[in-house]
């Protein structure tokens, strides 16, 4: 293995074709941040787009802006957007709620259009909302359905006749890794058995084909690669092919087939619209507009390619010259998502060592120190100096001190 040197990176800064994109967000100087996979970066022109929203479209033109400014029409608009990035066609791809309530509707539905069947099937170990969320719609259902919760090399192997609904995360929020979507959905329909993909820890940071892959239903959210903000709305993705049979529980004003009429009975509205619930957050949608028209300048092939070159990078630094850590994410580039995680015991304080000198990544209990690769404004620059300061941390035991072993409550 070659040894690299800090100019390496320098040269790679320099022909980076995405590189004028970081001038599109704000970032404080000196900062490397590592953590767009949980929060993303702002976008510059964020702010003004909300407060033209606060002071004309609320401000002056009020209760108007509903028609003026198509306030109720974001949720379809802002949709079709996130569908061009996750590969779907228009109409199928609707912004609204959180990732949580969504995966709740979608399941529920699934249960519905496999009704002879009883069986959910997750991974234990990942992104605990999706166990959750299937857990609380077992119970609610009684003896109808069971939740299948297997560790990750038993799950296909447990999908059978009996399997309505399996759920996984497409990029494990731990380790980084990778289901290879076209073959789990191929395997999981061949049972008879609908496929949900969790795409919180994909969506942004690479191609994603719901309509070639020929997925039957997805989640996700939008404020970690999508640079949405803190809490932005989620999205939701019905296959075409199923938004006839497609009945969500939720069954909100918003998802009738016309709800200014005010009819007293509920009926579903006949497509995408159904996935409706409650009445748009516009704040938060304007917010996540400026984000996502930012994000379709960019090439995915390339923001995919640069991710993978950076975790390559990363881990080839690690191992050169770190030896305190354990890997924890596959050496494989087309097997890993836009991150590179690390064990250690001490996981936590040395985030918190490493936070201090304005270098920001995450920790995941009990030992997981993760690192995320955000193409469109990290310099490569970047990896080098996080792993100078992780040598020095390591070498001189910087992490063992009072205010890096005190966990926060937010870790």
């Amino acid at each position: 293995m070659t040894k690299l040197i800090r100019k390496n990176f320098e040269l790679l800064d320099q022909n980076d074709s995405l590189a004028p994109m970081r001038d599109e967000f704000i970032l404080q100087e000196g900062l490397i941040y590592l953590d767009g996979n949980s929060l993303g970066v702002l976008p510059k022109d964020t702010a003004n787009r909300v407060n033209e929203v606060i002071q004309q479209q609320w401000g002056v033109d009020l209760i108007r802006s509903w028609n003026c400014h198509y306030w109720m029409q974001k949720p379809i608009e802002l949709g079709d957007k996130v569908g061009r990035l996750v590969g779907a066609e228009a109409g199928q791809t609707l912004v609204c709620d959180t990732t949580s309530i969504n995966i709740f509707k979608l399941a529920a539905a699934a249960v519905k259009m496999r009704p002879d069947r009883t069986k959910l099937i997750t991974e234990t170990g990942n992104f605990a909302t999706d166990l959750y969320l299937l857990q609380g719609l077992a119970k609610l259902l009684g003896d109808q359905v069971q939740v299948v919760a297997l560790p990750r090399d038993q799950v296909l192997h447990a999908i059978d006749d009996d399997t309505a609904l399996v759920l996984l995360t497409h990029v494990h929020f731990k380790t980084g890794a990778m289901w290879d979507m076209a073959t789990v959905t191929q395997l999981a329909q061949e049972k008879g058995a609908l496929m949900m993909w969790d795409l919180s820890h994909s969506a942004g940071a690479m191609p994603i084909s719901l309509d070639s892959f020929n997925a039957d239903l997805a989640v996700g959210c939008t404020y970690k690669y999508l640079n949405g903000g803190p809490g932005s709305p989620a999205f939701v993705y019905v296959a075409k092919r199923h938004l006839a049979q497609f009945e969500q529980p939720l069954t909100g004003w918003l998802g009738h087939a016309k709800p200014f009429a005010f009819n007293d009975d509920y009926q579903g509205a006949e497509g995408i619209e159904q996935a409706m619930c409650g009445t748009p957050s516009v704040l938060a949608n304007a917010a996540l507009e400026v984000a996502l028209d930012l994000m379709l300048k960019a090439d995915m092939e390339q923001v995919r390619l640069k991710s993978q070159h950076m975790g390559k990078l990363f881990i080839q630094l690690i191992q050169q010259r770190c030896p305190w850590f354990e890997l924890g994410s596959p050496i494989n580039d087309e097997q890993r998502g836009s991150q590179v995680s690390l064990i250690h015991t001490q996981g936590y304080a040395i985030i918190q060592a490493l936070i201090e000198r304005n270098i920001v990544g995450d920790f995941r209990a009990p030992d997981n120190l993760r690192f995320g690769f955000t193409p469109l404004y990290l310099k490569y620059v970047d990896l080098w100096d996080t792993v100078d300061a992780l040598v020095d941390i390591m070498s001189n035991e910087h992490w063992n001190q009072p205010q890096f072993l005190n966990k926060k409550a937010v870790t």
